[in-house]
């Protein structure tokens, strides 16, 4: 009998090592399973080990390169609608440039042309100085909700121009020098009535957005429509800013007409001109080699933080990812080794003690 009992304990021992060992297989299972799926070794930090140090550290790390590459993108766009703006606004300069040696010999019919192309390329100017994108005014500074030069399809009848074309107006009585002044001094106003431009605009100190780079490092992006960004306008018959002074230039010669070719003042409003439009083209080329210089810094640093951000992925994928072939197939092993131990407990659990049990007891 004592036999029997010892053999019926055995069996029952052997049972129980079975369903521990297919209890375990059945944790490493379902622990592979889980990785197979998220391609993690463990979904939280606690089950990195000796790694998660470095994964708490460098996940963050990364966020921020990633945050830093979004907003340098984001300030890419509205630059590259500047340039474009820009460029389009330079060759309306040069073009400008290009008639004021001719002006002195035109026929009254021809400055009459010409002053009508002015005053449509004065119109074309604050339209591009209204640009936009996505929704934002790019030339609006920090205003970038508000256009910098409010309904720009009637700058023509706006206080600017009209105070401007009476200044002109009045060349034959006041000279050359006293029209040149009073122009300069209307295109310099920020008063509202006179300024062509949105309150914001009008006020001194406007300012220019900036983009965060990373690292609590910052750079300011744009330019303004009313005043230099880092050029400075020289000469005598300067605003101080390039586009006040093109508008200025553009209302000018627009105000000109056929009946003023052989008043006194007349040359020498087109030699003031002439000055004041060749001096504001280098200022804004000078701006807008800046704006590129910025533009390619920008495009330079984002492309590092593409790079690193690169690195420190592929150190986080070290202590947190799975080697997904190594991982499926451990998951065909242990999915055969399970199987196997299902069988062995099927096996191990028809020693029952009945089996043991002398017959008829």
């Amino acid at each position: 009998m004592s036999g029997g009992i010892s053999a019926t304990s055995g069996g029952y021992a052997t049972l129980a090592e079975a369903i521990a060992s297919s209890a375990k297989l059945m944790n490493r299972f379902n622990t592979l399973t889980g990785q197979a799926s998220s391609g993690y070794l463990s979904q939280s930090f606690a089950g990195l080990g000796d790694t998660a140090a470095t994964a708490l550290t460098l996940g963050p790390e990364i966020s921020g390169l990633r945050t830093a590459q979004t907003n340098i993108g984001a300030a890419l766009g509205p630059v590259q609608v500047t340039q474009n703006a820009m460029t389009q606004i330079q060759s309306i300069a040069s073009n400008l440039l290009a008639q004021m040696p001719n002006l002195n010999g035109l026929s009254p019919a021809q400055i009459d042309s010409v002053a009508a192309g002015a005053r449509s390329d004065l119109q074309q100017v604050a339209d591009l100085l209204d640009s936009q994108y996505a929704g934002t005014y790019v030339f609006s500074g920090q205003d970038t909700s508000n256009p910098p030069v409010p309904n720009p399809d009637q700058v023509t009848s706006s206080g600017f121009f009209t105070q401007i074309s009476a200044a002109v107006g009045g060349l034959a009585a006041n000279g050359a020098s006293a029209t040149a002044a009073a122009t300069l001094l209307i295109a310099s106003s920020n008063m509202p009535g006179t300024s062509p431009f949105s309150t914001y605009m009008s006020q001194a100190t406007p300012t220019l957005p900036s983009v965060s780079t990373g690292d609590g490092h910052s750079q300011t992006i744009g330019l303004l429509a009313s005043r230099n960004t880092s050029a400075v306008s020289a000469g005598g018959s300067t605003t101080g800013s390039y586009m006040r002074d093109l508008m200025r230039a553009l209302a000018t010669i627009g105000s000109l007409n056929s009946s003023q070719i052989k008043t006194a003042g007349f040359a020498g409003l087109v030699s003031d001109t002439q000055t004041s439009v060749t001096n504001l083209i280098t200022a804004m080329s000078a701006d807008v080699g800046d704006l590129g210089e910025k533009q390619a810094n920008l495009t330079s640093i984002q492309t590092n933080l593409s790079d690193t951000q690169t690195a420190l992925n592929g150190q986080l994928s070290i202590t947190q990812d799975v080697n997904m072939t190594e991982t499926l197939s451990n998951l065909t092993l242990m999915q055969t080794q399970l199987q196997a131990s299902y069988q062995l407990i099927t096996a191990s659990s028809g020693m029952s003690l009945v089996k043991f049990l002398p017959a008829g007891a």
